[in-house]
């Protein structure tokens, strides 16, 4: 059993961006600070959904509760493939969990687009901010205190394509006014 607390979830998932953003710079052979600073956005994106996504929103003793890996308890995967249950949990905090998982998303719709040239329409950018969720589902399947959730992947989506309507309505705007 391993317990994983916040610093461990940032420490890997900053070296894995040093390491990431390394081999790119070498294999470009370029560094832009710029571009860098840019990215960052990104990183701040991961962290913060990483932190709401794996870690209970309760604090534990004044702390942030921790993640539990246990190779034995993963299986029966815990999985929901029917959409809208959360409309069922009325008094079980529906509401944070709707919002949350929306506004949690936006900034990828926004950020994402802007890091990542490739991402030049709506669409390509919410099929990668769904792609991203999809990813977060699947790996919370090796956490046995976690839920693979297709109403978290929707709402996860929705939030990515208001975050995409704002910054591609944004970009037009200010292409009509020049």
């Amino acid at each position: 059993m391993l317990e994983i607390n916040i610093q461990m979830i940032v420490g890997f998932l900053t070296l894995c961006w040093i390491i990431t953003r390394l081999t790119v710079i070498l294999l470009k052979r370029k560094f832009i600070i710029l571009r860098e600073v840019q990215l960052i956005l990104v990183y701040i994106c991961m962290v913060v959904i990483a932190r709401f996504i794996f870690l209970p929103l309760e604090r534990v003793d004044g702390h942030l509760g921790t993640l539990i890996f246990d190779a034995s308890r993963i299986l029966p995967f815990w999985i929901n493939l029917m959409p809208f249950t959360f409309l069922n949990d009325f008094y079980d905090g529906w509401q944070i969990n709707i919002i949350g998982n929306i506004a949690m998303f936006i900034p990828v719709g926004i950020v994402w687009p802007i890091c990542f040239k490739k991402l030049n329409t709506i669409g390509k950018s919410i099929l990668a901010g769904g792609s991203f969720s999809l990813f977060i589902e699947i790996v919370q399947l090796l956490f046995f205190d976690r839920c693979s959730d297709v109403d978290d992947l929707l709402l996860n989506t929705i939030g990515v394509s208001i975050g995409s309507v704002i910054y591609f309505g944004i970009k037009k705007a200010a292409r009509i006014k020049k």
